[in-house]
């Protein structure tokens, strides 16, 4: 009765050197160990089987396989190979050239980040790298959570400071539609834009708390109406449509502004600039340290160019 449960690699390593020397002598020393202990270790693998594994002609020649035998050292050559691979496997996590990776990016990012993976998949293609998109109070919790290992937005709270990196600039601007009266001038009369309808963001979103600061030192007095919308996209057909105007991220509006679905405000402090970051929390992983670096090594390429007037 078999009992391979009870099969260990070192019988199974001793199986391979007899096959592959013919002899357990050379066996012993291709292993480092004496005769008799190679011996016990084929005797205890062929008890295990319960089949005799090799057999030896009655003339003293080599030691050759049984059909058990051979059976039994496909399978060992196999359990050989798997072990090796899997120590490269390990090696390749250990040294970040292989392994997965969660990127988080808030809801403006989305219009660049899919190139960023993209571009980064090329780079390392061992690398699995997961992006997952959120508006930013999401992506906060996430981050606390320790949800991803790494994270893009703009303004990045205090508590990641130490492992804020910037990427590059991260124009905003009033967006109108065509033909609207404060289109194409040199300069706006701030009334007449408090007093327009203002289709805006969820509160708490971080193109929303730019936009008040923005209409802060803009004007006196709330805007004349706030209209909320749950994302960018409803927000640009709406402007489109003439709903009202917006203040978004330029980056989500490359291609109306290009085509002329859209146009900018101009005057003085518009775009308003500020930064795209890389958020690495706490001690990242060799895998997350090789990605981060990529993305600051790649020096913003992946972001759009978006037209600074219109």
């Amino acid at each position: 009765m078999s009992r391979l449960d009870a099969v260990t690699l070192k019988q199974l390593r001793a199986l391979i050197a007899v096959a592959e020397h013919r002899s357990l002598t050379e066996a012993a020393s291709a292993q480092h160990l004496s005769t008799p202990a190679i011996h016990s270790q084929i005797k205890g693998l062929e008890e295990a089987v319960g089949r005799a594994l090799l057999t030896r002609p009655s003339d003293g020649a080599a030691f050759l396989p049984t059909p058990e035998g051979a059976a039994m050292l496909d399978a060992a050559r196999r359990i050989e190979a798997l072990l090796s691979q899997a120590g490269d496997q390990i090696r390749a996590l250990a040294s970040g050239r292989a392994g997965h990776v969660t990127l988080g990016t808030v809801s403006t990012a989305k219009y660049f980040a899919p190139h960023l993976v993209a571009l980064l998949q090329r780079a390392s293609p061992d690398i699995e790298i997961a992006l997952k998109v959120a508006n930013r109070g999401e992506t906060l919790a996430e981050l606390g959570r320790g949800e991803y290992d790494l994270a893009i937005m703009g303004r990045p709270p205090r508590e990641y400071l130490q492992g804020a990196v910037p990427l590059g600039p991260h124009p905003h601007g009033v967006i109108l539609p065509p033909g609207h009266p404060l289109a194409g001038a040199e300069g706006f009369d701030p009334a007449l834009l408090m007093a327009e309808t203002w289709l805006v963001r969820e509160p708490g979103s971080g193109t929303r708390i730019l936009m008040e600061r923005f209409l802060d030192r803009t004007g006196e007095g709330p805007p004349a109406r706030l209209v909320t919308m749950d994302s960018n996209e409803t927000i640009k057909q709406a402007v489109i449509a003439g709903l009202g105007v917006a203040f978004l991220s330029l980056h989500t509006v490359v291609e109306e502004l290009r085509a002329g679905r859209l146009t900018l405000l101009r005057g003085q402090g518009l775009p308003l600039m500020r930064h795209w970051y890389l958020i690495v929390p706490g001690q990242p992983s060799a895998v997350a340290r090789r990605i981060a670096d990529q993305i600051v090594g790649l020096g913003g390429a992946y972001f759009p160019d978006p037209p600074l007037s219109g």
